[in-house]
């Protein structure tokens, strides 16, 4: 496998939803990237919705975003959680303001709003906070995929493979 040297930043906390913090993980590391599961610092190992765990590699507050090219926010209920730490908010405002890849899918935009990082960008989600990402100044497109400009966004678990192969191109850049 080729090493691509890039590394990625996969978000985790209690709650997320299993396929899609395992999905892009994996498909990340099958393309040679290196990918660091990051956690709110609340724990080292987190359970998934439907029961999953990961371990974490790191906690946000040991990292930087210079060290990486890109961060992950996976949906469930994590992203509910994740956003109450000012320390992971300004992990992804700093990603965005260095140009850096911004994906997230289903409620993980919750993270990004929280962040301040939507505004002017079109973007999807699951329906449950379509309203949410309006009045956060983004435009809603209800689409699989949704990629503007470093943002790549999309709505549920059964959108991953078109995700996934806009990350990857993304990243191939």
């Amino acid at each position: 496998m080729e090493q691509k040297n890039k590394k990625i930043v996969v978000l985790a906390e209690e709650g997320y939803e299993d396929l899609e913090l395992w999905y892009p993980a994996i498909r990340l590391r099958e393309e040679g990237y290196h990918v660091d599961i990051v956690g709110s610092g609340s724990q080292k190992k987190y359970t998934g919705k439907y029961g999953t765990t990961v371990q974490v590699d790191l906690d946000y507050d040991a990292i930087t975003s210079k060290d990486y090219d890109g961060i992950v926010v996976p949906g469930g209920w994590a992203p509910d959680k994740l956003r109450r730490y000012p320390g992971i908010l300004k992990l992804v405002k700093d990603f965005a303001d260095e140009g850096k890849l911004l994906a997230t899918i289903c409620h993980g935009g919750w993270v990004f709003i929280s962040a301040k990082v939507v505004k002017g960008y079109k973007m999807t989600c699951v329906n449950a906070i379509i309203d949410d990402i309006e009045n956060a100044g983004a435009t809603y497109v209800d689409d699989v995929v949704v990629v503007d400009r470093n943002m790549i966004t999309s709505r549920t678990p059964r959108d991953l493979p078109s995700f996934m192969k806009a990350i990857i191109d993304f990243l191939g850049k």
